[in-house]
């Protein structure tokens, strides 16, 4: 399962990311995605309204590109769990060094500590829609609905 939601991550850039408004309600911003270092990660600009929700409260949803024709080929994923606005210099260097293009300018740099993932696909047979979600310490979970 993390193989198939790590290729739905990576199979096309932008994907949406739920965060927390001071008011408690949600924020719903374009983001990009990388994995380096056994993490899953996004920049974003200097206090960017979604950084800045992350830094107060790091409850986050992000929920994968559906592709240009909305197909959802290899099926849906959604990731959410706990975030957090990375500012220590080693850390930060060692995540840059990751990087197929330097970076320029300032950045948040944010890491993403999923507590649940969910993968929705239609069946191979085409009649049912089954989906297996995951949780630490529970393991892969699978539900299949006609």
């Amino acid at each position: 399962m993390a193989a198939e939601v790590r290729h739905l991550l990576e199979r096309y850039p932008h994907h949406v990311l739920a965060t927390l408004r001071a008011d408690g309600s949600p924020r719903v911003s374009g983001t990009e995605v990388q994995f380096a270092g056994g993490h899953l990660w996004a920049g974003a600009m200097p206090g960017s309204a979604k950084s800045r929700d992350l830094a107060r409260d790091g409850r986050f949803a992000l929920h994968t590109n559906p592709g240009p024709d909305a197909s959802m080929a290899g099926g849906d994923a959604k990731v959410s769990g706990a975030a957090e606005l990375v500012t220590d210099d080693t850390e930060r260097a060692v995540w840059v060094a990751t990087q197929p293009e330097p970076q320029e300018g300032p950045f948040d740099l944010i890491r993403f500590r999923p507590v649940q993932v969910v993968l929705t696909a239609v069946h191979p047979d085409g009649d049912r829609i089954v989906v297996r979600s995951w949780h630490p310490g529970r393991g892969v979970q699978v539900i299949e609905r006609a």
